[in-house]
């Protein structure tokens, strides 16, 4: 074998993800690694070099959650290893698919106090669905194929592969594993479609809970088609924001639900005599908060089995594919229709109810903006198609609960794990997999230094993001918390950072409001100025009415 023809465990890493039609690989390299990044200069996916391991993964995430297929992470061993962490459990947790590879040690130093020697796969396997070190070069084709499968199938989540660095440069005789048809589940049985169809027949409420796990795009147009026959309320997750269309919100939507208590839709999942729970993780919003009194008959469409608790119990499980098993039941319960008393129901719950906390916004401290200004700045000018990524934070409360979305995964949230830093490596990765849209990211000023680093590689890659900063110089979601359980504050303070030079460092756009009129005027122009790269904007944000709001909070769900 001549030189120029030898192929090596970096190709075959590299084919691998060619033959799993990987776009972007996110990461950073080092020596344990670096053949495949050499790899990478001629051929494979497109390397996005980030400025930590953890955001590469969390930008890896993004590309899960938004298209379905794993997101690849590459990192180098030790800490490239263990900066992976967060990234993946919150995936894991949230069911967004990863692929991460990093690098380890030679197979001769793995139980020695090496450098940067550690378990790898022992550390990452208790957040991850899948974790394997690859000793045998000529297997590591077939362990990433085995690792990407498990990642999107069932519940997805994070994959791990440890690579030691003689397997990626050893010498391989085999080729990368060809492109792999997915499984194709079939629908539930006719037998539990009927059941389900006898069972919505003979409720008088019955309601869709629509959960992470229905917001795909083929299980969405499913949903969507049979509301459009039979308009039965639907009450989404967080994770499941957008999966009611603008059409379908009056005659079926009534908000969504997760950490707040008295809402309309907590409030009609306690009045329904059948709740529908389609793609739904209890990880989004725990059952016990929907179903204190133990008294909910509940049904499951789902890919997989559910995890059963003391407050959800489901008298039947429809396991397969969710949108042939939804278009299946469509025909079965068409023209069913609810009684006047309930559509009576609906009609005050939406009435009455949908504002039920008030804020003055008239007494907004001078150079501050209240939240609700913000927002219904952002619903004036961020259209359907265009995604937004929040992170966490009083700002994540707010818009959560106010900030309408129409289009599924075009709102995203980080509901499980309620990750601090996500939203701008979540809109990076939004933006390559949507080059067409300008992206909107938005975070706190505590929660937006956690990842603030890869404002530069926004910057490299020119990609349109306006990045919005709810600034009140605290770690606020924590304060005000502290405040309603102990009477005041502790551990939340920090200094002041200026995020209009510290976006320009970067080469991006900075701007900073001062009212509502100069928030408004400033978003607009942003939106303009993002198709020549990133901008943001710092808005001094008053917070006067959290505790008002934080009433609403369900007791045992302060975060």
């Amino acid at each position: 074998m001549t030189e120029a023809k030898k192929q090596y465990g970096a190709d075959l890493i590299v084919d691998s993800l060619i033959n799993h039609n990987v776009e972007y690989v996110f990461g950073i390299p080092g020596a344990k690694i670096d053949r495949v990044f050499d790899t990478l200069e001629d051929k494979g996916p497109k390397l996005i070099v980030a400025r930590h391991e953890q955001n590469a993964a969390f930008m890896a995430q993004g590309i899960g959650r938004i298209t379905g297929d794993p997101g690849v992470v590459i990192t180098t061993s030790g800490p490239g290893v263990s900066n992976l962490a967060t990234g993946l459990v919150t995936a894991t947790d949230e069911g967004d698919p990863i692929l991460a590879i990093s690098g380890q040690v030679k197979r001769g130093d793995l139980h020695k106090r090496a450098h940067q020697s550690m378990n790898n796969v022992a550390m990452l396997e208790p957040i991850t669905k899948y974790a394997a070190e690859v000793h045998d070069p000529n297997t590591l084709s077939e362990t990433i194929a085995n690792a990407y499968r498990q990642a999107k199938s069932g519940k997805p989540g994070a994959s791990f592969l440890s690579i030691p660095q003689d397997v990626t440069d050893s010498t391989v005789s085999v080729k990368a594993i060809k492109p792999l048809t997915d499984p194709k589940l079939g629908s539930a049985s006719v037998a539990d479609i009927n059941y389900l169809a006898q069972a919505i027949r003979n409720a008088v409420l019955p309601v869709f809970l629509l959960g992470n796990g229905a917001s795909t795009e083929r299980v969405t147009a499913a949903i969507r088609r049979l509301l459009e026959a039979v308009k039965l309320p639907v009450v989404e997750t967080f994770q499941g924001a957008g999966i009611v269309s603008r059409d379908l919100e009056e005659d079926t939507f009534f908000g969504r639900v997760g950490l707040f208590r008295n809402q309309p839709g907590d409030m009609l999942l306690k009045r329904a005599d059948l709740v529908i729970a389609i793609g739904y993780d209890p990880i989004e919003y725990e059952a016990r908060n929907w179903n204190a009194e133990i008294s909910a008959r509940i049904i499951v469409i789902d890919v997989a089995k559910a995890e059963i608790d003391t407050y959800f119990q489901p008298e039947r499980e429809l396991i397969g594919d969710i949108a042939d098993t939804l278009d299946l039941l469509l025909p079965a319960i068409k023209g069913y229709e609810l009684n006047q008393g309930s559509r009576n129901y609906l009609r005050g719950l939406r009435e009455n109810v949908v504002e039920d906390v008030k804020f003055d916004r008239n007494a907004t401290k001078n150079g501050l903006v209240h939240p609700l200004d913000v927002i219904d700045s952002l619903q004036a000018h961020v259209t359907d198609e265009m995604t937004v990524t929040v992170d966490v934070g009083s700002h994540y409360i707010w818009m959560a609960r106010y900030f309408k979305s129409y289009e599924a995964r075009h709102l995203l949230f980080s509901n499980g794990m309620q990750t601090l830093g996500v939203a701008l490596p979540w809109a990076i990765a939004a933006a390559l997999v949507r080059p067409n849209e300008t992206i909107v990211s938005i975070s706190g000023d505590g929660g937006f230094l956690f990842s603030g680093q890869e404002l530069e590689t926004a910057v490299r890659l020119k990609l349109p993001i306006v990045h919005i900063i709810w600034n009140d110089g605290k770690y606020n979601m924590v304060e005000f918390q502290e405040e309603m359980k102990y009477g005041r504050s502790s551990g939340v303070d920090f200094g002041p950072v200026d995020f209009v030079k510290y976006a320009e460092s970067f080469g991006a756009k900075g701007f900073r409001a001062n009212s509502k009129e100069s928030f408004e005027e400033l978003l607009q122009e942003a939106l303009t100025e993002a198709q020549n790269g990133p901008v943001l904007i710092d808005v001094p944000i008053d917070y006067k009415d959290n505790i008002s709001l934080g009433e609403t909070i369900l007791p045992d769900e302060f975060y």
